[in-house]
């Protein structure tokens, strides 16, 4: 599994200095990494690059450089890298409206587990949701999900032999798909499967 070492990271005083460019790069790569499924459900696929400078940025908001706080983000944030047989996203269902926001919620309990993936002619593959916490209660969900796409060695495969990708969600609340996604996006997901 990909991981991100300590040693890696930039100190404090070194990332203030290469924020606004290392933000500008992460910025244009995320573009080829976000998936809209209609107006409310966003998915931003993560990987090394996109973990890396959410590390960074929270040492650099909690103005962590302590040993221990350090290591206590990269254990919360490696286990979001793909690590070469799945996707991993972050899922935000969006209302900007309070009311709607909180009446949806509730409506759309378990949306996370039926969000999926599907490469031309194979099956598709739904999420895993949450792994580190649960996100729903028995009210509503949340509105933020992480999800890992465990794929089978067929789908992986067709992937990197250059099958279309399909992303949608199934849920009896929220039904959305995008088929295929744009060749951008397909080519950057597919880097994660190397």
């Amino acid at each position: 599994m990909t991981r991100i070492e300590r040693a890696s990271l930039l100190s404090l005083e070194a990332y203030a200095k290469a924020r606004t460019d290392f933000r500008a790069r992460v910025i244009a790569h995320k573009q080829d990494r976000i998936v809209h499924l209609g107006a409310h459900v966003t998915l931003i696929f993560e990987d090394e690059l996109t973990i890396r400078y959410q590390i960074q940025e929270m040492l650099r908001i909690e103005r962590t450089f302590e040993e221990a706080g350090i290591l206590e983000e990269l254990e919360v944030y490696n286990p979001l890298i793909p690590d070469g047989n799945n996707f991993k996203a972050t899922m935000m269902i969006e209302y900007p409206d309070v009311a709607e926001r909180t009446r949806m919620l509730a409506k759309m309990k378990g949306i996370e587990a039926r969000v999926w993936v599907q490469a031309e002619g194979c099956g598709r593959v739904f999420a895993i949701a949450d792994e580190d916490l649960p996100r729903e209660n028995a009210e509503k969900t949340a509105a933020v999900h992480f999800l890992r796409f465990q794929l089978d060695e067929e789908t992986r495969k067709s992937l990197k032999y250059g099958v279309s990708l399909a992303i949608g969600v199934d849920h009896a609340a929220y039904t959305a798909v995008e088929d295929p996604v744009g060749a951008q996006v397909r080519a950057s997901l597919v880097k994660d499967l190397a």
